[in-house]
């Protein structure tokens, strides 16, 4: 007969869940291992091909550090002391602004480890980005009419390549913000800090109306000091993460009646999610998130007005001279027209995974397998179908071949809701799991010079 005391016992008899949360981590570090030394055994003309120095990140090797060093150091530290305390503390509106304001810190402190002339303005202000190109346009409603004739390379006006790969809808959320007096690099970059980090705001209001208040609270720490934050504060990506996370979350609110007039929550959501797919293709996929929350909702009453808002945006495009289709399929030739031909799928394949775990962080990772566990999937647990929902449309996406590389940035929009996983860590090992994302971060950024 068994008469030691319950801690004995727990010490002879760890968590089963800790030692998956510890196998996953090791299985995650496996395959960024990986992903760093297969290139490194590759012959010379084929680690070339994979246009990627510091594969599976884009960048170059080179420690460095910068005046943002010890900002970075000293936010971590306080939000691995004090974190997780608070986010159970705060009132919840607090909460959201304290997380909003965290994130925001973090990627500047970040985005300064290399430096504002690097971080804010060579990246905005290279030929290949969308501030050149929007000191061109002096007939916006002609630009979205012509924008398809020129996304191929090689015709005349062609459009720098982030132009011609996304839709009009991001070039024109650069040309509006020029339009009201914001131009220039440090308004733009602002902007992508700002609307990016908002994100983690719409996360939380999500997951507190398909899961619960706590739920949301054990997720705040992770998304304030996410590892995506060095790619938020340097990329048009991060504000595409920013308008479709509020899109789904307003189509939680929706869905649950969590606010007062939820057929407009919803008719917004459409809006919002539509203007999503002009700011970046790949953006259909926030469709499988879409899902997931009607699915853990249990209804379907948003769908009619989020459709019709969606809808609205794609025939405003239609009558502005922009098909979606035909830039889709343009856009597909152009991928191909650059260095993806020559970017191997038999490596990007599944270092595009690698990639993104350098955005979410083994934390995400060791959570994984408690959120996606059957059992928790046939309640339709809010939290688990939103991981689902990302965790499909990230393998849709690395499937169409069509992100070979660099999706460290590319997938922010999916890697915000990967990163919500967290919130089913258990609260005793918060700390640790922050400490192990906030290590990994520093360690990126310190060690790589990233293109964005």
């Amino acid at each position: 007969m068994n008469l030691a005391p319950p801690a004995t016992a727990a010490r002879r008899h760890p968590d089963r869940s800790l030692l998956g949360d510890l196998a996953s981590a090791v299985l995650a570090v496996a395959l960024l291992v990986a992903a760093i030394v297969v290139p490194r055994r590759m012959a010379p003309a084929e680690r070339d091909a994979l246009h990627a120095e510091t594969a599976p990140l884009y960048g170059i090797w080179e420690p460095h550090v910068g005046v943002g060093t010890p900002l970075a150091v000293v936010l971590a530290v306080l939000v691995v002391g004090w974190g997780p305390r608070l986010a159970q503390r705060l009132r919840w509106p607090w909460l959201l602004a304290g997380t909003a304001a965290v994130a925001v810190g973090w990627a500047m402190a970040l985005l300064l480890v290399d430096g504002w002339q690097r971080g804010f303005v060579d990246h905005l202000e290279d030929s290949n980005e969308y501030l050149p190109t929007v000191r061109t346009i002096a007939d916006v409603p002609a630009m979205v009419q012509d924008f398809s004739s020129r996304i191929l390379e090689g015709v005349p006006g062609s459009w720098p390549t982030h132009v011609s790969g996304h839709p009009p809808g991001a070039l024109l959320s650069y040309v509006a913000l020029d339009r009201l007096g914001l131009d220039g690099e440090v308004p733009a970059g602002l902007a992508e800090v700002l609307v990016g980090c908002s994100a983690v705001v719409a996360v939380l209001v999500t997951v507190r109306v398909l899961a619960d208040e706590q739920t949301a609270r054990r997720a705040a720490p992770f998304l304030a000091l996410a590892p995506a934050a060095i790619w938020v504060a340097v990329s048009a990506d991060a504000l595409f993460a920013g308008v479709v996370a509020w899109g789904i979350a307003l189509l939680a609110l929706a869905a649950t009646r969590a606010v007062r007039w939820p057929t407009v929550a919803a008719l917004a959501s459409g809006l919002l999610l539509g203007y999503g797919i002009f700011l970046s293709y790949g953006l259909v996929l926030m469709g499988l998130v879409a899902v997931a929350v009607l699915v853990a909702a249990r209804t379907v009453r948003p769908l009619l007005p989020a459709v019709a808002g969606a809808l609205a945006v794609v025939a405003a495009f239609a009558a502005a001279g922009f098909w979606w289709l035909d830039g889709y399929h343009l856009v597909v030739d152009r991928y191909y027209q650059g260095i993806a031909t020559e970017r191997p799928f038999s490596y990007w394949g599944w270092a595009n995974l690698a990639s993104l775990l350098c955005a979410v962080g083994l934390a995400t990772a060791a959570a994984l397998h408690r959120v996606l566990a059957p059992a928790r999937l046939r309640t339709r647990d809010g939290l688990s179908l939103l991981v689902l929902g990302a965790g499909l449309a990230v393998a849709a996406a690395d499937l169409s071949a069509l992100s070979k590389a660099e999706t460290e940035r590319i997938w922010l929009p999916f890697a915000v809701w990967l990163l919500a996983a967290t919130a089913a860590l258990p609260v005793r090992w918060q700390r640790g799991w922050l400490t192990v994302q906030a290590l990994l971060a520093l360690g990126v950024v310190h060690l790589v010079l990233t293109n964005w």
